[in-house]
């Protein structure tokens, strides 16, 4: 069983519209009543409030507020379980303290059962039934793969006033998709390296491919800079003061918007078109732990500043995240493995990929041409790093253990792996058990087999 999520465009006529703004409006109250309640418990009696003692409220506060009474009781308890969340990251120190938001900037609500909505909709197009609301929306949108609806998001995008239905289905039966050339043997492997100037290296064992960094946030920013100094000279709105935009300024702002959205779409769907070629020539995707949010995180000294600026451009000019969330789940959806190797244990960029010897000058950036002490090997530095991954995934890399699991690297076919009580685990266990017992042998090295 896999759990997918798509998203579908959203065309209210007004009387629908207003509904799904008023319906959004109570949500955002909701939301921040939910906050002040934390922190008045708190401050006035040390207490600390739990997401079942504000569950438990909302029939309580159903009845002091009547409007809410039409709204799903799911919903409600939806929202009250996003402020949980929030003080959970929070106290986890993963993000900063919750704060009221503002109805402008509100995104929306979620239904996290079937009961309450309806998807008239086979994964292209379609009609959305909301119960509570009492409409039938039209949608459009096509999902690649299709199953049961489980769950629903409804986005507002108040920069476009667009809405948008997000749609979590459960897909009983991995199939092959992406127009797969392999026969999912478990024979072709690649090993690829995301950078800078060369946005993908990659490595099948006889040949490199490189991929160059389209760049499109450099390309759009004299533009985007362009348009900016002229919205500077415009009467900008400042709530606080209740000053409103001028015209001027509403027009400017709308342009540099386009832009910004232009290069989001450019650069997403290049991904798109990247990965889904390289997930249909390869069954076994290798790669590295890349920690993103760290890479791009701002330098506190101003000398740091401006030597990271340019190479967080570049970062998030490729877009590290997404290009390795897209390739793995296109991978694993036809029916493949990725093995994500741990960065600090292989240390591939600073490793050789004849030898084995690890050379700490090497992890500076700008040593790019690679040549080893011990043993004179050549190679540039991002052709080494996909190198020592793919010999790492063989077990052919000098230096190291013997083991894939031992040196604590994730794998998908890693049996011995202890249980977290993670769903993705759960399923990915039971897939491979199913296809043991219809006789499929995994030809992959003995480095994927547990011990």
């Amino acid at each position: 069983m896999a759990t997918r999520r798509h998203s579908f465009r959203l065309y209210p006529n007004k009387t629908q519209e207003k509904k799904l703004l008023e319906a959004r409006r109570l949500h955002c109250y909701l939301y921040n009543a939910c906050i002040s309640d934390r922190n008045y418990e708190y401050k006035a009696n040390k207490k600390s409030v739990t997401y079942f003692d504000q569950q438990n409220c909302l029939p309580e506060f159903k009845e002091f507020w009547v409007e809410y009474k039409e709204l799903h009781s799911q919903s409600l308890q939806a929202t009250a379980k996003r402020v949980d969340f929030a003080f959970n990251s929070f106290f986890l120190g993963i993000r900063k303290r919750p704060k009221f938001q503002s109805i402008r900037k509100y995104s929306g609500w979620t239904y996290p059962a079937k009961s309450g909505w309806k998807a008239n909709t086979n994964g292209k197009h379609g009609t959305l039934t909301i119960n509570d609301l009492g409409i039938t929306l039209r949608m459009r949108g096509e999902a690649k793969t299709w199953g049961i609806p489980t769950t629903l998001t409804i986005v507002y995008r108040p920069n476009k006033k667009e809405w948008y239905a997000s749609i979590t289905v459960n897909i009983p039966d991995v199939a092959p998709k992406f127009g797969s050339e392999s026969d999912l043997e478990y024979k072709l492997m690649v090993a690829y390296d995301l950078g800078c100037s060369t946005a993908l290296t990659l490595y099948n064992g006889t040949e490199f491919e490189e991929l160059e960094n389209p760049r499109f946030t450099q390309k759009t920013e004299e533009k985007v800079k362009k348009q900016s100094k002229k919205l500077r000279r415009k009467r900008s709105p400042n709530y606080k003061k209740k000053i409103k935009a001028s015209n001027r300024w509403r027009k400017n702002r709308k342009k540099v918007s386009q832009l910004q959205r232009k290069c989001a779409n450019q650069r997403k769907n290049w991904q798109h078109q990247v990965t889904s070629e390289i997930a249909s020539r390869y069954d076994i995707g290798v790669t590295e732990k890349l920690n993103t949010k760290g890479m791009t995180r701002k330098a506190k000294t101003s000398k740091g500043r401006k030597q990271k600026a340019g190479l967080n451009k570049s970062i998030l000019s490729v877009g590290f995240g997404e290009l390795n969330k897209m390739l793995t789940y296109k991978i694993e959806e036809k029916g493949g493995l990725m093995i994500i190797l741990d960065t600090k244990k292989i240390k591939p960029s600073q490793r050789c990929p004849e030898c084995g010897h690890t050379h700490k000058e090497w992890a500076d950036l700008s040593n790019r041409y690679h040549i080893c002490d011990n043993c004179g090997f050549e190679i540039p530095r991002d052709k080494g790093s996909v190198m020592v991954m793919y010999n790492v995934a063989n077990n052919k890399q000098q230096g190291l253990g013997t083991s894939l699991s031992k040196r604590g690297c994730a794998s998908s076919t890693s049996a011995n792996r202890k249980h977290t009580g993670s769903m993705k685990q759960l399923g990915q266990m039971k897939r491979q058990k199913s296809q043991l017992k219809e006789g499929v042998v995994l030809e992959t090295p003995s480095s994927y087999e547990a011990g």
